[in-house]
């Protein structure tokens, strides 16, 4: 019995040392040559001009060899944009792995030109390239020949513009009269302000309340606070959350009532400061002091871009300024109250300071233009595009 118990360990002490050396045994290595470049295949056009009105039709299929890095493995390709052949400042439309062709759709060619700096409505020349490399670390990326064609894109209006309607705003409840909009964030599209006047007319639950539009004339899409409208129980905060209707909120009794948004407020007539966050779906209302805040006895728009057009202050709240239905062309323009000029250097909407330069005006258009003097904000809303 002992001389088997003797054999039974000898040969678990050979197994144990064959794990042990094998563990040892680091020459399953994974090993790359230098990689071949991808090359990509020639264009069988050179000029190409973007259709507005099909913009989900193939626009550009590219196709290449692939690369080799001396090994069996899924390559990364990214497909990269540039205004100027030296990439200087590329952008990335694409990346797949393991495969060597893709096309791109009208839309998606006129977005990668606007992302590499070309105008819209101007013939300019688009470079292309593939930069291949291995795993989520992008390792040993070598780039493809270079391709360029002449593109001519349309114009993307990328923006949402949002409108006031309520008890406490200039136009009531009534959603299609000329109601403001907010006011967007030269640098933050999905930050909106409005600093004006908003009125509590009297004690009712119903008074010195608004919400938010994004289409004139239409109750929805529609925003509001994040509790459901139930009758005015949603209260009168300074800041929460927001919600929209679509999708609504669930009637806390009855899950499947989808309720509208809550209604924003004021506890009391005066100037506020209306600040909406639709990334962090956050909102604040907080008082503003206008006193010592002059508004202009006149306010025009002057520039290369338009006729002189006179502008119109709110019968409501004199500090909001308006003009309708203007149209501008490519150029440039500024706001002139009372003999001084304000402008900026962002288009669509800014903060307009006097002497601030000149405002871009990139497309043509029939434009909403609004501006505010007590902070100097602008917006201006394209009507067509």
């Amino acid at each position: 019995m002992m001389k088997n118990f003797k054999n039974i360990s000898s040969i678990i002490g050979l197994v144990m040392l064959f794990f042990a050396t094998s563990c040892d045994d680091t020459t399953d290595k994974f090993y790359i040559s230098d990689p071949t470049a991808p090359v990509l295949t020639n264009l069988s056009f050179s000029q190409l001009e973007l259709d507005a009105l099909n913009t989900s039709n193939p626009a550009v299929t590219l196709s290449w060899s692939e690369s080799d890095y001396g090994q069996q493995t899924a390559v990364n390709y990214a497909v990269e944009f540039a205004s100027d052949e030296a990439f200087t400042e590329s952008y990335t439309a694409a990346t797949v792995t393991g495969r060597n062709t893709i096309t791109f759709s009208i839309s998606e060619i006129n977005a990668t030109a606007g992302n590499t700096g070309l105008n819209p409505f101007e013939w300019a020349t688009l470079y292309t390239r593939v930069v291949a490399s291995l795993g989520t670390q992008q390792g040993k990326p070598i780039a493809s020949n270079t391709l360029n064609f002449d593109v001519y894109p349309y114009f993307n209006y990328s923006f949402e513009d949002y409108y006031l309607v309520g008890s406490a705003t200039a136009r009531g409840w009534n959603n299609n009269d000329n109601n403001p909009p907010l006011f967007r964030d030269e640098s933050n599209s999905q930050i909106f302000y409005y600093t004006g006047y908003f009125d509590k007319a009297g004690s009712d639950a119903g008074d010195g309340r608004f919400k938010v539009l994004e289409t004139k004339g239409l109750w929805q899409p529609q925003w509001g606070t994040s509790y459901p409208d139930l009758d005015d129980t949603d209260p009168v905060e300074a800041s929460g959350g927001i919600a929209s209707n679509p999708p609504g909120i669930p009637n806390p009794s009855d899950p499947d009532d989808m309720r509208d948004p809550g209604r924003f407020g004021v506890t009391d007539s005066g100037y506020f400061t209306f600040t909406i966050n639709f990334a962090s779906k956050t909102f604040s209302v907080e008082s503003f002091d206008e006193s010592g805040i002059t508004s202009p006895t006149s306010l025009e728009i002057q520039g290369s871009s338009v006729e002189t057009t006179t502008m119109t202050a709110l019968t409501f709240d004199g500090h909001i300024w308006y003009a309708t239905g203007v149209h501008l062309v490519p150029g440039e323009l500024a706001f002139i109250a009372d003999g001084n000029a304000w402008g900026s250097t962002t288009s669509f909407s800014g903060v307009a300071t006097d002497g601030g330069g000149s405002i871009p005006v990139i497309v043509e258009d029939d434009y909403d233009i609004w501006f505010n003097d007590l902070t100097g904000r602008y917006i201006m809303v394209p009507l067509n595009l």
